[in-house]
């Protein structure tokens, strides 16, 4: 497993996004733990999760819990594991995704999710999305005192732009370490963020980043634009004699070196092969080719 770095922390240079294992289609508890086993086994050590990731209505903090027990009951070192997780969103009983971003409900949201991963300390808590009721400094700021309070270690975003990346890192200084934004071939709209955070050296984890690649995908509404798009990861794959997701975080892990891609899974199967994308190194005519694949509109 190749490494990058992470507020000053040597972490897997792919992560485990682990909501699949507690929203709606979930696997049940053993494979879900199997899972996230399967991934500890690759050398993944960094692993996503967020208080709200839970079926809707019930269970609160059901991935937190999660994970926890998937660590405790793991027969190896997890020392050099990083548990990230996120606060500021919610799932009430009608499926939706609210938002809630106030000082009270983010510090309180953090100690709760503190208590559930049974640690000490958070090694990196998120905010899951600003709201747009709640001016962006005081929720920021909520951030800033949990860090000074010690519930915290290290601190980043989700669902933000550049201008509040910026404004974030005022506040924060170098415990600002990282954004998690949606970014795939399919879905490029972070563009500017993912070049702000190589700039600044914060970690660029895309949510989904395997958006566009799925076999559904070269038939999808976009037609023969979309196949001729997605199908290039598909044939470099088949070249290499690996899997097209092997090839989409290969491919998105050379676009920066603080990238760290956070696949999805349900099966150990399927983190064990985004694992080995990261001993992938596609060369420059194959970067350039899927590139060009992802830029067409």
């Amino acid at each position: 497993m190749r490494h990058r770095m992470l507020g000053g922390l040597r972490v897997s240079a792919v992560g485990l996004g682990a909501m699949p294992l507690s929203i709606e289609g979930r696997p049940d508890e053993a494979r879900a733990l199997a899972t996230v086993h399967a991934a500890l086994d690759a050398g993944v050590t960094l692993l996503d999760t967020a208080d709200s990731y839970h079926l809707p209505g019930r269970e609160p903090g059901h991935n937190e819990l999660l994970l926890a027990r998937a660590l405790a009951t793991y027969g190896g070192d997890t020392d050099g594991v990083l548990v990230a997780t996120k606060g500021g969103r919610g799932r009430p009983g009608d499926g939706s995704w609210t938002v809630t971003g106030s000082p009270r409900h983010l510090k309180a949201a953090a100690e709760a999710s503190r208590k559930r991963l049974g640690v000490e300390a958070i090694g990196l808590y998120q905010l899951h999305r600003p709201d747009p009721d709640v001016p962006f400094e005081e929720s920021v700021g909520a951030l800033r005192e949990l860090l000074d309070e010690g519930t915290v270690r290290l601190a980043g975003l989700s669902n933000v732009d550049t201008d509040q990346i910026l404004r974030a890192r005022a506040i924060l200084g170098d415990r600002l370490v990282s954004v998690q934004n949606r970014y795939s071939p399919e879905v490029r709209d972070s563009e500017p963020e993912l070049r702000l955070c190589a700039e600044l050296g914060l970690a660029f984890l895309p949510w989904s980043p395997l958006g566009g690649i799925s076999r559904s995908s070269l038939d999808g509404p976009s037609g023969l634009d979309g196949r001729a798009r997605f199908a290039a990861f598909h044939e470099v794959a088949e070249e290499r004699g690996v899997s097209p997701q092997q090839v989409c975080l290969a491919w998105l892990s050379s676009l920066s070196p603080t990238l760290i891609p956070i696949p999805g899974a349900s099966r150990p199967e399927t983190i064990r092969d985004s694992a080995g994308s990261a001993e992938l190194l596609l060369d420059e005519a194959e970067l350039a080719r899927l590139t060009e694949a992802a830029r067409t509109p």
